[in-house]
């Protein structure tokens, strides 16, 4: 069985998608239901794919659910940014944040493991 403990990323993501619960509730409760659903959906699927990355068959495998995990995030930063412009839309600050450093994070996991990948080759 894997061990996600003391896992950086696994834990980053995972507060995140509890703050992206949260969040969804809050626009749901304004009747913001369409950027409710798909800010959910994007913005758990950010850690439900690093996740699905610790049990990856090889190298490649990683990287590519990393790689996915990584165009989750963009889509959930543009979810935030429309409701961060858009009038009558609650917008929360600390989540766009947290979002920035999950993508720094991913990025240079992804980074590091395509020069593990080269090395091998």
């Amino acid at each position: 069985m894997r061990d996600d403990r003391d896992n950086l990323i696994v834990d980053l993501t995972f507060e995140f998608a509890l703050m992206i619960v949260e969040f969804a509730e809050i626009l749901e409760s304004h009747k913001k239901y369409v950027v409710a659903r798909q800010i959910l959906k994007s913005g758990t699927s950010i850690g439900a794919n690093v996740r699905e990355a610790q049990n990856a068959e090889s190298l490649l495998d990683f990287i590519h659910k990393m790689k996915v995990s990584a165009k989750e995030a963009d889509e959930t930063d543009y979810w935030l940014q429309v409701c961060k412009h858009s009038n009558n839309y609650p917008y929360q600050e600390n989540i766009t944040e947290k979002l920035e450093d999950i993508k720094r994070v991913i990025s240079k996991i992804i980074s590091s493991a395509k020069k593990r990948l080269k090395t091998k080759q």
